[in-house]
């Protein structure tokens, strides 16, 4: 065996051996030379295949990776799995394939997506010393990662997942970016079908974990807020004795999420001034004040809801044994978190938060909007839910009532799905002073026309909440708001 061959089994993110044992697969053809055996990236997009990438190419409903084998061989991919009944419809292709490539290992496995969080799992049990910690619910858990990232970077070497890769396969690709001088490793955890959460624990088997709450997202595919309880409550399941379990204590779920916790429980909330936690006041959109014994602290993510889930990041913080000097640095160095409730002052003051929608975040973020208390006028621009099933119609109608009900002087809907809350606040805001509008689409003639709706009517320091789910991309509307004249302007 050469040096090569001998530096690329030692820095394989995982040997073939490890790699079989864990899929329970096999080698397909007889050519393969074993002695080149090498990866160190795990993909499953062929457009991110590079040199030495393990390409994983899953099966979804309108697209079947395995179609895309031969680029990702041509960009470099160095291992490949092929699905077992998908090799059955075509084996002389692929046998043909892994004899013409011998540099490339072809692995037959039974399920591609299985494969890929089995060999996360074996991966992430290479770092028995890492702290491994878990983030979820149904709002606010990649802002409360990011907070608790930034606390945590103060003492130690963290690892966590990027932007909300938290899915079934997000976060199994995730864990492979965990490399020996990480201490500790934060990965957020999302969901969009039942037993999902429980999976991807079973790779990442965090023994810290963080519920933000419990509400209403995903309702359409789970039925029910209690089924929704249950399968966030999956975090916890790998707690022992040494760990934590940091619970919402305001939560209608929080006794539920509670039960049958083998380590510590620690509850946070607004009337909990435990650990040397004092609120001290909430400054609208410049942040919340307060302090940890007597270190005082400044927020700057503006509301209640991010107050809470900095507290979430503070106990967690606070189990790791960081200090309030090193908490207080790690909240005021943080970086604004794109587009999460993100405040923008220029010719209008905007909070920006299109990152993602549910109907507990966006009641969150118009409650907030409505309890400000300046001086101007106030706008509502607020686009589709998504994801939400047969909870849809109601959960947007509600929206239009909750908008409605507040002070606000236009209402924007925007999107198909927002019709019906449209047409709730129409009726409800008939004998109010407040203008609302809809618009079906979001493309660029309808940019214009939002745009110019609001620079039309309202002066300069208005304030305006743009809100919606990611998939709209409202946040285009910024920069428009933001300068000078009309949107067909140069």
């Amino acid at each position: 065996m050469n040096d090569y061959a001998v530096k690329n089994i030692n820095n394989s993110l995982l040997n073939l051996a490890e790699l079989l044992d864990s899929v329970k697969g096999s080698i397909i053809g007889d050519s393969f030379i074993s002695d080149s055996f090498y990866f160190d990236s795990v993909v499953t997009d062929s457009r991110n295949v590079k040199k030495n990438s393990l390409f994983v190419p899953l099966i979804g409903e309108y697209q079947d990776g395995h179609n895309y084998i031969i680029p990702s061989i041509k960009s470099g991919a160095s291992v490949i799995f092929v699905c077992k009944h998908v090799f059955k419809k075509n084996a002389e292709l692929y046998e043909k394939l892994a004899n013409e490539n011998k540099n490339v290992a072809f692995i037959l496995v039974n399920n591609t997506l299985m494969a890929l969080q089995k060999i996360a799992m074996k991966y992430v049990s290479k770092f028995p010393n890492l702290i491994k910690i878990a983030v979820t619910g149904s709002s606010g858990k990649t802002t409360t990662k990011e907070i608790a990232v930034s606390i945590l970077k103060q003492k130690y070497n963290v690892i966590c997942n990027k932007g909300n890769l938290n899915s079934e396969t997000g976060l199994p690709l995730s864990v492979f970016e965990i490399r020996k001088e990480h201490q500790v490793g934060i990965f957020e955890m999302g969901m969009n079908r039942k037993n999902e959460i429980k999976e991807i624990c079973n790779v990442l088997k965090p023994n810290y974990g963080i519920i933000t709450n419990i509400g209403t997202a995903h309702i359409g595919l789970l039925g029910s807020q209690k089924n929704i309880a249950i399968e966030k409550k999956n975090v916890f399941n790998f707690i022992n004795k040494n760990g934590v379990a940091i619970i919402p204590s305001d939560d209608k779920f929080a006794k539920f999420l509670s039960r049958g916790i083998k380590g510590k429980k620690i509850f946070y909330g607004f009337d909990i001034e435990e650990n040397g936690i004092k609120f001290i006041n909430d400054n609208g959109i410049n942040g919340t004040n307060f302090k940890i014994n007597d270190v005082e602290i400044h927020l700057s993510l503006p509301g209640h809801y991010n107050y809470l889930n900095t507290l979430a990041a503070v106990e967690l913080a606070q189990c790791l044994s960081i200090s309030p000097d090193q908490i207080k640095k790690g909240i005021e160095s943080l970086q604004s978190l794109d587009k999460r409730s993100h405040i923008i002052k220029g010719k209008y003051i905007i909070l920006e938060d299109c990152y993602n929608a549910n109907p507990d975040s966006m009641e969150k973020a118009i409650e907030f909007s409505n309890e400000l208390n300046i001086n101007t006028a106030k706008v509502y621009v607020l686009g589709d839910m998504l994801e939400l099933g047969d909870e849809s119609c109601r959960a947007h109608k509600k929206i239009g009532e909750i908008a409605c009900s507040q002070n606000v002087n236009m209402i924007i809907f925007v999107g198909k799905e927002s019709y019906i809350g449209y047409q709730e606040a129409k009726k409800l805001c008939e004998n109010k002073n407040t203008e609302v509008l809809y618009y079906e689409n979001f493309k660029d003639e309808d940019i214009c026309n939002i745009s110019e709706d609001i620079i039309n009517t309202f002066d300069k320091g208005a304030f305006i909440l743009i809100k919606a789910s990611h998939g709209l991309n409202l946040g285009r509307l910024v920069p428009i708001l933001q300068k000078e004249g009309k949107c067909n302007e140069k």
